[in-house]
């Protein structure tokens, strides 16, 4: 039998689900915190790189022995996502998939985004009369791109409960809790260009998910969720990441494996599907002639 003078966060120890606990506790009047900590943030692509060597990533980010090439970034900021990501005050992807990927050690990035700007004005500055002697920035040291890599979402979005019928069954504020875990997931793509030849080497899809509580979006983000059946940003921008690292190391998986693919004459000669009456070797041979 219950103690009338049980604190609801004494009881929910009791019942010993720690996320119980926290749920009260966010609940309760007042400002619960912890001090904060530096490093522990439970997130997909965590730590840093220096050249080659990655430091604090995550074990199952997939890696190379040797790096495949130089590559360029371009996100395409008139998607639709592109936009959505904004309405959920998410930035852009490609700091942290630039991350990712330089950990991994499969390529090494070039800068082509709003840095290159800066870079052609320093060098501007020292073609001028401004320029200190022995900065050796003459011409002829930027390095080309080997491949373009094009970031895409899918899919991201809020796809229902998770409490199902948990939250009838819990008493009070913490069943309301429960029946407000709601299930965020995300679908991404990454394409991968030769920028000389403009062929796609390599295509891959990835997924994630998690869940997040309704409750906690309401008491950890002042509100900004909505009472009772929001969430914060933080859990859906967590899955974008998780699932664009999972494209990527399909990616990696499958360029362990490259084998160029070949068309009989060339590329860009005509291809195999001949039409009657055409120029091109397999249109010669549709005709019936050699």
């Amino acid at each position: 039998m219950r103690d009338p003078q049980e604190s609801p966060i004494a009881l929910a120890a009791r019942l010993r689900p720690a996320w119980l606990v926290l749920a009260v506790a966010a609940m309760l009047p007042g400002c619960l915190a912890t001090a904060p900590s530096m490093g522990g943030g439970n997130t997909t692509v965590t730590g840093a790189a220096g050249g080659g060597t990655a430091a604090g990533n995550k074990s199952n980010l997939e890696r190379c022995d040797e790096s495949l090439g130089t590559l360029a970034m371009e996100e395409d900021q008139n998607a639709p996502w592109y936009h959505q990501l904004r309405s959920y005050q998410l930035g852009s992807t490609i700091p942290v998939l630039r991350l990712m990927i330089q950990q991994s050690n499969c390529f090494v990035i070039v800068e082509r985004g709003a840095g290159m700007r800066t870079m052609m004005q320093e060098r501007a500055l020292m073609r001028g009369d401004e320029g200190r002697a022995g900065s050796n920035m003459g011409g002829g040291q930027m390095v080309a791109a080997d491949y373009l890599m094009r970031p895409s979402i899918q899919f991201s979005g809020k796809t229902g409960g998770g409490g199902g019928g948990l939250g009838g069954l819990l008493p009070g504020a913490i069943g309301a809790l429960a029946g407000s875990v709601g299930v965020n997931e995300a679908s991404t793509t990454l394409l991968l260009v030769d920028i000389r030849s403009g062929v796609q080497i390599s295509a891959a899809e990835g997924s994630g998910k998690n869940f997040d509580f309704g409750f906690f979006g309401s008491a950890f983000t002042g509100g900004l969720a909505g009472a009772g059946g929001g969430y914060s940003n933080t859990p859906r921008g967590k899955v974008v990441v998780a699932a664009f690292a999972d494209s990527y190391n399909q990616m990696v998986k499958a360029l362990r494996n490259y084998k160029a693919q070949t068309v009989r004459g060339g590329l860009g000669t005509g291809g195999r599907l001949g039409v009657q009456g055409g120029q091109t070797e397999a249109g010669r041979e549709a005709s019936g002639k050699k």
